[in-house]
């Protein structure tokens, strides 16, 4: 699947998803400068780099949900623990028959971020990266995380594989550093 539809497959699970971005590029990632390289080009969950890079726990806020069958989306958003500072958007649309069902209630508890589901139910696991983003933050994006209309940020498409089976298909966007 190319980039701009895998995209606007995820940005149209919820409202104001045209509102998200006024634009989105994919870029290689030796063009994605510093700190978004290191907290995009890895093969790691974006909780532990998100918690390392601000020098905080985070906690996941959900803004938004849907529950079709066995397939969970959810619009997210991670907040540093210690001042509530929105560091990450996130995008998740999850299989949930590639997890346990004591798996599958934590997650839709929503109260811990999903890498740290994973982690803590030792969830054998895989991220492939996808394609890195360069965006230009649009109404609802810059509303959500406290920056202004058009500014730039970046962010990647990834698919976690759970137990060996492509289950969660997601877009992740650091806020502006």
């Amino acid at each position: 699947m190319d980039t701009k539809h895998e995209l606007k497959e995820l940005t149209s699970l919820f409202p104001e998803g045209d509102a998200l971005f006024e634009g989105a590029e994919s870029v290689p990632a030796a063009l994605v400068p510093e700190p978004y390289k290191r907290l995009l080009v890895h093969a790691h969950h974006m909780t532990l780099m998100m918690e390392e890079f601000h020098n905080s726990p985070v906690e996941v806020k959900v803004l938004d949900r849907k529950l079709d069958g066995a397939i969970y989306s959810r619009q997210t958003l991670l907040e540093r623990s210690k001042d509530g500072r929105v560091v990450q958007f996130a995008l998740v649309r999850f299989d949930l028959t590639a997890v346990s069902p004591a798996v599958r209630d934590e997650i839709l508890s929503e109260r811990i971020p999903l890498g740290r589901i994973l982690i803590n139910y030792n969830v054998f696991r895989h991220i492939a990266l996808g394609s890195l983003l360069q965006i230009r933050a649009g109404t609802a994006f810059s509303r959500l995380c406290g920056c202004a209309t058009g500014q730039t940020t970046y962010g990647r498409l990834a698919t976690i594989f759970c137990n060996n089976h492509p289950a969660v298909d997601l877009l992740e966007v650091s806020a502006p550093v």
